[in-house]
C-alpha cells in the first residue's frame, strides 16, 4: 500500500510539508525504512534500537532522492523479510529487546505491524490530501462496496 501510495505522488508533493513542524510523505517513508532496518537487523540477537540509527534525522528526508528512499526502503523490506522468514514456531516465545525492554517474539512483530499501519496510514491520508480528486483508491472506493463485492477481481490478483 505504501508503494502505490508514494507511486502517485510527484516530488513536489512527496516532500511537502503541510505546516511548520508537520511530516511529509517523504519523511515518514524514509522513517520507516530506518526503523525496519533497525528493528529486524539481528533480530533475534540484538536490541531494536541500534546505536548506528539516527531517528531524529530520519524526519528529515530534505536532502535526499525518491530512489534513495525506494532504495532505503527496499533494502529494510528485505531484512524484515529475512528476518521474519527464518523464524521457527519455537521463535515464537523467545525475548527480544527494543529499547531495553524485553518482549516476547509474537509481541515485537504485532508492535511493528502496529506501527507500520499507523505511519502507512499517515502516509495515505497526507497523498489523498494532495492528489485530491486525482487520488486513485488503494481500496474500494467510497461508495462502491456493493459493486466490488459482486466481483472483487483486485484482491484475487
Amino acid at each position: 500500500m505504501l508503494e502505490e501510495a508514494v507511486a502517485q505522488l510527484d516530488d513536489e508533493a512527496l516532500f511537502a510539508r503541510l505546516g511548520p513542524g508537520e511530516n511529509a510523505v517523504a519523511d515518514l517513508w524514509k522513517h520507516l525504512a530506518g526503523n525496519l532496518r533497525s528493528r529486524f537487523t539481528n533480530f533475534l540477537s540484538e536490541d531494536g534500537e541500534k546505536p548506528w540509527r539516527e531517528r531524529e534525522a530520519e524526519f528529515d528526508a530534505s536532502g535526499s532522492s525518491r530512489d534513495e528512499l525506494e532504495r532505503a526502503w527496499r533494502e529494510a523490506w528485505a531484512i524484515l523479510e529475512r528476518e521474519a522468514l527464518a523464524l521457527g514456531e519455537e521463535d515464537r516465545a523467545r525475548r527480544v529487546t527494543i529499547r531495553g525492554v524485553s518482549f516476547r517474539v509474537e509481541e515485537a512483530l504485532a508492535r511493528s505491524l502496529a506501527h507500520l499501519a499507523y505511519h502507512v496510514g499517515q502516509i495515505v491520508l497526507l497523498g489523498r490530501h494532495l492528489k485530491g480528486p486525482e487520488w486513485r483508491f488503494l481500496t474500494i472506493p467510497p461508495g462502491e462496496s456493493d459493486r466490488y463485492n459482486q466481483n472483487p477481481d483486485k484482491e484475487r490478483g
